[in-house]
């Protein structure tokens, strides 16, 4: 997908001067505030999917539930996801430029995970109509082997785009191409028009399938909740479940139309380039993370409980520790004649200048 790390290239017009690429520069400031918020989000929302990675791992009834096992699976990628998109951008002010081969292996990561995210939400909404409008057949249709075996077919789909286009790569490319040094961009390290027009047309049919997905779901959905008459609130959640899937996925597809809407804006207010290319970064790539924990983390009652119980552990164990941390030090004098006068070598006429302080850190008892 060229959009993945497409949105990285506002570093680069950002470190090029006026007169060189004819785009507007950064300040030191700037850029040093932009890069902060952009790691202070990262920490916030890691911190957040490690909690419920954490939480998922210590309870094991979470292993057996296929709709918890696909939503650890979008945590851990969208995680992922995040990560590497922070690194990219961070190191492309950093760095400017690196290596060929390091900048293809993040980028080809990035794309992986940024593909795998509507396909986990088209599997959730269909695990959701299952067990809405086949309650009986849900225990035996929905397993945790076939829901791993759905994970494993996500990883092989997504996996295949980036392969090919490292292929076409290798291929069109000489070998010295992957020992330069560049700006860590999807158009730059795949640079064949070839790769462009093949992710088009997958593209085209990948968001189709999704979308056609994500549609019959939530209309079966919808007319089983107007012909049932008990489980009225089950049903309605998981009809809204679905509809937030949806709005994850418009998200995802603004990683597509990205680069058409930007250049627009662009021209219409050329004296705000930077902003508008560092508000779609946060729009399309940080933004949408934060719906992945509200989706379940919060809207899920059976997690939140469990979830909840493990922050406020978390929060107690650090107001306990607190107190322990405050030590009395204390200083000793203390003259070791023998001791300094092995080390230094010195007489004995000397030795009385030295002294020896001793610090000793006493934790209270009751702490």
């Amino acid at each position: 997908m060229n959009s993945t790390a497409s949105l990285l290239d506002m570093n680069f017009t950002s470190q090029m001067s006026v007169g060189g690429g004819g785009y507007p520069k950064d300040s030191f400031s700037t850029a040093l505030t932009k890069n902060i918020v952009a790691i202070l989000v990262w920490l916030a929302l890691s911190f957040i999917n490690g909690s419920m990675v954490h939480t998922f791992l210590k309870h094991n009834f979470f292993y057996e539930d296929p709709r918890y096992i696909m939503f650890i699976y979008m945590v851990i990628n969208d995680a992922l996801q995040l990560t590497l998109v922070t690194a990219l951008y961070v190191v492309s002010y950093i760095f400017f430029k690196i290596h060929a081969s390091v900048c293809c292996l993040l980028v080809m990561t990035a794309v992986l995970t940024t593909r795998s995210t509507p396909l986990i939400l088209a599997g959730m909404a269909v695990e959701r109509y299952l067990s809405i409008c086949f309650p009986l057949h849900y225990g035996h249709t929905c397993t945790v082997s076939r829901t791993i075996a759905l994970i494993v077919v996500i990883l092989f789909l997504t996996v295949a785009v980036p392969l090919t286009d490292l292929l076409v790569t290798l291929i069109k490319e000489p070998l010295g191409f992957f020992r330069t040094s560049i700006f860590c961009d999807h158009s730059f390290i795949f640079r064949d028009r070839s790769i462009y027009y093949k992710n088009a047309v997958f593209d085209s049919i990948y968001f189709s399938f999704v979308t056609l997905t994500l549609l019959y779901t939530y209309c079966k959905i919808m007319l089983t909740a107007h012909a049932a008459s008990t489980d009225l609130v089950s049903i309605k959640r998981a009809r809204n479940t679905v509809l937030l899937h949806g709005v994850q996925l418009l998200l995802c597809m603004l990683a597509f139309v990205v680069p058409s809407l930007q250049a627009a804006l662009i021209a219409l207010f050329p004296q705000f380039v930077l902003e508008i290319r560092y508000i779609f970064f946060l729009l399309v790539y940080i933004i949408p993370r934060f719906l992945s924990p509200m989706i379940y983390g919060f809207r899920d009652e059976k997690f939140r409980k469990y979830w909840a119980r493990y922050l406020t552990c978390r929060r107690n164990n650090i107001s306990r520790l607190w107190p322990a941390m405050k030590v009395n030090l204390k200083f000793r004098r203390t003259y070791r004649s023998n001791e300094i006068g092995m080390i230094t070598g010195r007489s004995k006429r000397h030795k009385r200048h030295f002294l020896a302080f001793q610090w000793t850190y006493q934790l209270p008892l009751d702490s």
